[in-house]
């Protein structure tokens, strides 16, 4: 595992590690987990900093927790979490977009849906995610998450594109 200390004082004991997402799934409902647990979105190692395109603050950590955790929930809602593999939602930090929030012009940072199909993570394809459902998320986050004025949805299959994008 990374991130541990070369001099343990244990011995480490992975029997997991050298089975993919999909291998760990099957496991958990051989087990007979909660879908909650079996079906939940992988979370990056290095954390949401890799979801931020930009300088990492405390403030863009905000923004991009609000929009993902309105993202996450209306998928969940839609009864999509079987079907998307992963969706990472990415924060746009340096990049400012003109909008209209109220009478007034704004500038507010873009937000990047990617909803991705995969079986194994290896290859995967964006979800076609219904419509009404992108709609909810878009007016969720940009009502909701002040600091973000536009959503933009990422159709890129894997390869050329990575999961993630950083």
């Amino acid at each position: 595992m990374g991130g541990l200390p070369d001099d343990l004082d244990f011995e480490l004991i992975e029997p997991l590690r050298t089975l993919f997402k999909d291998e760990v799934r099957q496991v958990g409902l051989s087990l007979g987990l909660p879908d909650a647990i079996i079906w939940r979105q992988p979370f990056p190692g290095p954390g949401l900093a890799i979801r931020i395109v930009g300088e990492v603050t405390e403030e863009r950590l905000r923004i991009l927790r609000q929009a993902d955790l309105i993202a996450r929930e209306e998928l969940h809602l839609a009864g999509l979490d079987q079907v998307i593999w992963q969706s990472p939602v990415v924060l746009l930090a340096e990049v400012r977009s003109v909008g209209v929030q109220g009478d007034g012009r704004s500038y507010g940072h873009p937000i990047v849906l990617r909803p991705v199909s995969s079986e194994d993570a290896m290859t995967a394809d964006w979800s076609r995610v219904p419509y009404e459902v992108l709609a909810k998320i878009s007016n969720r986050i940009t009502n909701e998450v002040s600091e973000v004025n536009r959503v933009v949805l990422d159709i890129t299959s894997k390869p050329p594109g990575t999961i993630e994008w950083e």
